[in-house]
């Protein structure tokens, strides 16, 4: 049961409209419900990209006018830059590999458009992400994977805390993909699918280096590649056109699969080795976060899942000092990716998380 579910009134609802199935069913599903419904959409960047520009705001108030709601577009362009785009940047130009969706989530999602939302004297804001929020008896309200596995966003989620988690629905909560289309089309909800790109959504397919490239141009060095041994085997034109356990388009013939073990920002260096090289049993991880909002003492087992898509694996975190703790797990993972999160599970419960760090 969500806390959809646990709600005994209907209020005032803003919804977050991206003119996509998912907001657009949610939407559709507050209405029939009985609830009074405000779209909100957030004019985040530029034509021309994914879920965020004017083409998406007309698409979202197409729904809106078909549902008879009043939809509001808000201008989150400056925000978006400061928050998202610019650290993506950073983080690249420095060797890590992002995870601008988290962040998008806290500042953007569940931080500006909440403001607006209660601006608006709405009761909750509602999206159409696959998650589930719980109130339990404990007082204190809980995130929970979606019914869907294959959709689950609650990786997405983990940063949110419970000042956030209080004002949010997410009415998809127990709904798989197929039975989500199969009602916006009963509906008739006027959507065109994009289907579900797996791109970021302010950069042009396949052009990431270039987007780095244009907003820093100092990314732009030429250095080596190496073996695991320390031997030259290829050159590159630099660090941000890879990411740790990359496979594809390293430009180099070794005779076996070669990935992307390490970015070695001090010397310029991409380290390349076979599979088993890039398996790694430890890691450490920064800023965490606490669901809860109270960290917990000492060791914690539980699953982890240190990329999105993953179905977690068990470890134990330790916790090393107010913001850092040590992963350890149990098997060996492929590629955990410094700026990647590790997120925290117990079951299908979201504990919290930190992005890894150091890798030994």
């Amino acid at each position: 049961m969500s806390n959809l579910d646990q709600i005994s009134t209907k209020g005032r609802v803003a919804i977050g409209m991206s003119g996509g199935t998912d907001s657009s069913a949610a939407a559709a599903m507050l209405v029939d419900q009985g609830y009074e419904v405000i779209g909100l959409t957030a004019h985040m960047w530029k034509d021309g990209s994914r879920c965020c520009s004017l083409e998406d705001v007309d698409r979202a108030r197409r729904v809106c006018d078909f549902l008879g709601i009043r939809h509001y577009v808000v201008n989150a362009q400056e925000l978006f830059t400061e928050k998202i785009v610019d650290p993506f940047v950073e983080a690249y130009s420095a060797g890590r590999t992002p995870s601008p969706c988290i962040y998008c989530n806290s500042f953007v999602k569940f931080g500006f458009l909440v403001d607006r939302a209660v601006q608006l004297g709405c009761d909750h804001l509602a999206t159409g992400h696959y998650a589930c929020v719980q109130k339990h008896a404990d007082g204190k309200f809980h995130l929970l994977c979606a019914k869907d596995p294959n959709k689950d966003q609650s990786y997405f989620l983990h940063r949110l805390d419970q000042e956030q988690l209080a004002f949010l629905l997410f009415p998809l909560a127990d709904m798989p993909k197929p039975e989500v289309r199969a009602y916006s089309k009963e509906r008739g909800l006027p959507i065109v699918s994009r289907g579900d790109s797996q791109d970021l959504c302010f950069i042009e397919e396949g052009k990431l280096p270039e987007f780095v490239e244009q907003r820093d141009p100092s990314v732009i060095q030429k250095g080596e590649i190496h073996d695991q041994h320390g031997n030259v085997v290829g050159e590159h034109e630099g660090l941000h056109h890879f990411t740790v356990g990359q496979r594809g388009k390293l430009g180099i013939a070794l005779g076996e699969r070669m990935y992307v073990k390490r970015l070695d920002t001090e010397n310029n260096v991409v380290e390349v080795a076979p599979r088993p090289g890039v398996m790694k049993t430890e890691c450490m991880a920064d800023d965490l976060h606490w669901i809860s909002g109270e960290s917990p003492e000492g060791e914690l087992v539980c699953e982890v899942r240190p990329r999105y898509r993953n179905n977690g694996a068990s470890a134990t975190v330790t916790i090393v000092g107010d913001q850092t703790a040590k992963i350890i797990f149990n098997e060996p993972q492929f590629a955990l990716t410094p700026g990647q999160a590790a997120v925290f599970y117990n079951g299908g419960e979201v504990l919290g998380g930190g992005w890894i760090n150091d890798l030994p």
